[in-house]
């Protein structure tokens, strides 16, 4: 059966991709940022996974808001991407891994889930940045899974939507009947908002608060509404989402291996969390009750 040996969230700023494309990870601006995955890197060289389910946010590379699923999963042999105007060079075509994309449908539509089913899937910056992060050797060490999330066309899945999706997306690998090690990664945020009157706007308090619950308590973010995070982390920070469907793949039992939070890169706080599977085999539990806290 497949294993689940942990998740990491990282943020994905298409000025990462720039930093990485000129060579600034030392430059005193980006260091900070960048000295952060060292740790990460020797866990995943440590976890060895052979597949990543990616939890990411499409930024109208594939998805436009004329056509806005709420969900959707890809289930290419490959995933192509693309210039999105950034300026980013355009890489090479990621593996994809279409029998488990096709079991994790399969299962996510058993549990009544409407997804959008993508058999051919252009992938932007959300898609590309975090595996620059984690394997800058470059090459493609894993195969993928990507599962889009949609934080630009509301409504908006709520935070406890997408960590019910998380849910079952965990109980899918685990079900899954070949012997493969699966890392789940939720990409974006954390707080930012590009434009309008809080332009620039961050909340560090907030970022803390949720790195911590994500951690241990994870269920205390499902208590917010899409609408409190856009209030409390910014319109584009609304890609919490994307972590908190994550971190309900992994089930109950997870340990923090490592993180890292800096301010501000290109107006957005990047944060980094690494969490590893302590319960590998056993199912996802139930739901507990908390209150959320208004930072």
């Amino acid at each position: 059966m497949a294993q689940i040996v942990g998740g990491i969230g990282t943020s994905h700023v298409p000025a990462i991709g720039a930093a990485i494309a000129k060579g600034l990870q030392q430059d005193p601006y980006w260091k900070p940022f960048f000295d952060g995955y060292v740790r990460a890197r020797e866990w995943l060289a440590e976890a060895r996974p052979d597949v990543v389910v990616m939890f990411y946010n499409d930024h109208g590379l594939n998805f436009f808001l004329d056509k806005m699923p709420t969900f959707a999963v890809g289930a290419a042999a490959e995933y192509h991407n693309a210039d999105e105007g950034w300026g980013l060079p355009v890489q090479a075509p990621f593996p994809g891994d279409p029998a488990l994309s096709w079991h994790i449908i399969e299962s996510l539509a058993a549990e009544e889930f409407d997804l959008t089913t993508c058999q051919e899937m252009k992938v932007d910056h959300a898609f590309v940045v975090p595996t620059q992060l984690l394997w800058p050797e470059g090459g493609r060490p894993v195969r993928i899974v990507p599962i889009a999330i949609n934080t630009i066309q509301h409504p908006l899945p709520s935070p406890a939507r997408c960590f019910k999706l998380g849910r079952a997306v965990g109980r899918a690998i685990r079900s899954y009947d070949e012997d493969l090690k699966v890392l789940v990664l939720g990409t974006g945020g954390l707080s930012h908002q590009l434009d309008g009157k809080r332009a620039g706007f961050i909340n560090k308090s907030f970022d803390l608060m949720c790195l911590d619950r994500l951690s241990r308590f994870p269920e205390v973010l499902t208590a917010y509404s899409a609408a409190d995070i856009i209030e409390m982390a910014g319109s584009q920070g609304v890609e919490l989402l994307m972590w908190i469907a994550m971190r309900g793949a992994l089930g109950d039992d997870v340990a923090e291996v490592h993180r890292n939070y800096h301010i501000p890169i290109s107006n957005t706080a990047a944060g980094l969390l690494v969490l590893e599977c302590r319960d590998a085999g056993r199912q996802p539990g139930r739901l507990r009750t908390a209150w959320p806290l208004r930072v």
